[in-house]
């Protein structure tokens, strides 16, 4: 299946209204484009087309601070909703992942 992914379909500051998909629990505070596609490439899927520019038209309205740029066309084997899920949550596990790499690096 071939979908659009905008970063604010992610983003846990952002209501429903504004764009978010996936719910409070999974989503991410402010979503970093490399993030996504490092979780995209991570979970096997494949990028077609990516523009970090363009801002989602749902945003237009909102100040700067929560405007979250660009998109990227995927081709993945699961649905857009499963794999949103499977992408805020990879996005957790690297941030995670790093967050205990730093700690152990400041230990020493």
């Amino acid at each position: 299946m071939k979908f659009v992914i905008w970063p604010s379909e992610l983003d846990r500051r952002l209501s429903r209204k504004y764009g978010r998909t996936v719910p409070k629990n999974i989503a991410v505070d402010k979503p970093k484009f490399s993030e996504i596609e490092d979780a995209i490439l991570i979970l096997g899927m494949k990028i077609l087309e990516k523009d970090t520019h363009k801002l989602n038209p749902r945003l237009s309205g909102l100040e700067e601070e929560l405007r979250t740029y660009g998109f990227m066309k995927i081709e993945s084997p699961y649905g857009k909703s499963k794999s949103l899920k499977m992408i805020a949550e990879k996005i957790r596990e690297l941030r995670s992942r790093s967050k205990s790499t730093k700690a152990k690096r400041k230990r020493r």
